[in-house]
């Protein structure tokens, strides 16, 4: 599609992409593998892409791998929003490891609330995860779990599983993107997650959503964010914006 735009003399093309597929694979973490992320970004500027808008990276770093603009948006006000109602006191906001902790700084900012974060490891190559340790105090208070992404549900649970041992009284989940493969809807449904919020930056189908899953929309933070790059206007000062916090 960017081909057949610049084929037809488009004089700027923008590639939207809610979710960037590959982007857990923005490092060479094992033998042989390759970094697919950073071949996606070359993929999108060879066929001629002038500017990328993308929503919630799973690593910041991967706007260096483009030689092109990248807006890079983030669900997490609406996300947040979502749980203003249940927030208080007694709210902890939990990273599922070290490296959202960011993320769950930025979402706890937003509600007024303390952070902890799992310390978690990784066991093979099966995306088995085991939690290790909590840095941080839960016990007896009501944790909102947040991530970039669900895939297989095995880092969320494997968060669940630590909060309740550390005493935790409610969970709550937060993420982005849903892309809930294999068993991982049936396995959160069984789970002791009372509610689980997650943009509609992939497709939830009928078959793997369940009554304590909340699909928001993001559709007017990407319009807002298409008609301000058509205007040649600030997307970074979008979050300014009453409407878009």
């Amino acid at each position: 599609m960017i081909d057949a735009a610049k084929r037809a003399s488009a004089g700027r093309v923008t590639a939207v992409i809610p979710h960037y597929a590959y982007g857990r694979t923005d490092k060479k973490d094992q033998p042989r593998v390759a970094i697919t992320a950073r071949l996606v970004a070359d993929f999108l500027s060879v066929a001629g892409a002038d500017r990328v808008l993308t929503l919630d990276l799973h690593a910041g770093q991967i706007q260096g791998f483009f030689n092109i603009p990248v807006d890079e948006l983030t669900a997490i006000p609406i996300l947040a929003r979502h749980f203003e109602s249940v927030a208080g006191s007694d709210f902890v906001v939990v990273a599922t490891d070290v490296g959202d902790a960011k993320r769950a700084r930025s979402t706890a900012r937003l509600l007024n609330s303390p952070i902890a974060i799992i310390e978690k490891q990784r066991l093979g190559n099966n995306d088995q995860v085991e939690a290790a340790t909590l840095i941080g105090s839960v016990k007896g208070k009501t944790a909102l779990i947040v991530d970039d992404e669900v895939g297989t549900g095995g880092t969320i649970l494997a968060a669940e599983n630590a909060l309740i041992s550390e005493g935790a009284s409610e969970i709550f989940c937060a993420v982005t993107h849903p892309l809930l493969s294999g068993d991982a809807s049936t396995l959160l449904k069984n789970s002791n997650i009372l509610r689980m919020a997650v943009a509609d930056s992939v497709p939830v189908p009928k078959e793997r959503r369940w009554d304590r899953l909340e699909v928001l929309s993001i559709a007017p933070l990407l319009g807002e964010a298409i008609n301000r790059i058509h205007r040649d206007q600030s997307v970074g000062a979008m979050f300014d914006s009453p409407s878009i916090k």
